[in-house]
């Protein structure tokens, strides 16, 4: 089985994401960081939306292993926490609890990105050096889930990261980005 262009493009995608998100340490400011994101978060979006794995035969299982243990999830949503700094809490409107609150409710930049970071760095994992049949179930259990979970935690996220993206920089001007 080949594997369609789309699904090669969210495999790469997956793991550009993944190689900006582990190499945090090496960004120059907060400022490019947040450029790398509003960036790659919607073409993964576009990717994920449009996978369309090979069906499973029933005795298949669409499975992804988690290869990320918590030290290292915790770890990089604290690198992600301290280069953000105070822009790191947004409030969230589509946050299922709201409908009961009358307060705001605030959530996590570094949190949401180090979800999605668990994610796509399980998928790759399983994926890397797989059989065809393996990276096929994986596509199938990463579309599920894109559309049962992390497909909304993304769109949340890109609110945020826009707003900084164009209202901020580390200087204190507008500035956009052009990377």
């Amino acid at each position: 089985m080949d594997l369609s262009p789309n699904s090669l493009a969210f495999i790469a995608l997956s793991n550009e994401y993944c190689f900006a998100v582990e190499n945090i340490g090496q960004s120059d400011s907060s400022s490019a960081f947040v450029a790398a994101m509003v960036r790659i978060l919607p073409r993964i979006y576009i990717a994920a939306s449009d996978l369309k794995p090979e069906p499973l035969l029933e005795e298949d299982e669409a499975y992804i292993e988690s290869y990320l243990d918590e030290d290292y999830y915790e770890s990089i949503r604290r690198q992600i926490e301290n280069l953000l700094g105070p822009d790191d809490v947004y409030l969230e409107v589509f946050e299922e609890d709201m409908k009961y609150s009358e307060t705001p409710i605030g959530m996590s930049l570094s949190e949401g990105l180090s979800d999605i970071f668990q994610v796509l760095y399980n998928f790759i994992a399983t994926v890397k050096d797989a059989p065809s049949e393996t990276v096929n179930a994986a596509l199938v259990a990463i579309k599920d889930d894109f559309g049962a979970y992390w497909s909304q935690r993304l769109c949340n996220l890109m609110r945020p990261l826009n707003y900084l993206y164009f209202n901020s920089s580390d200087d204190g001007e507008v500035e956009q980005f052009n990377n």
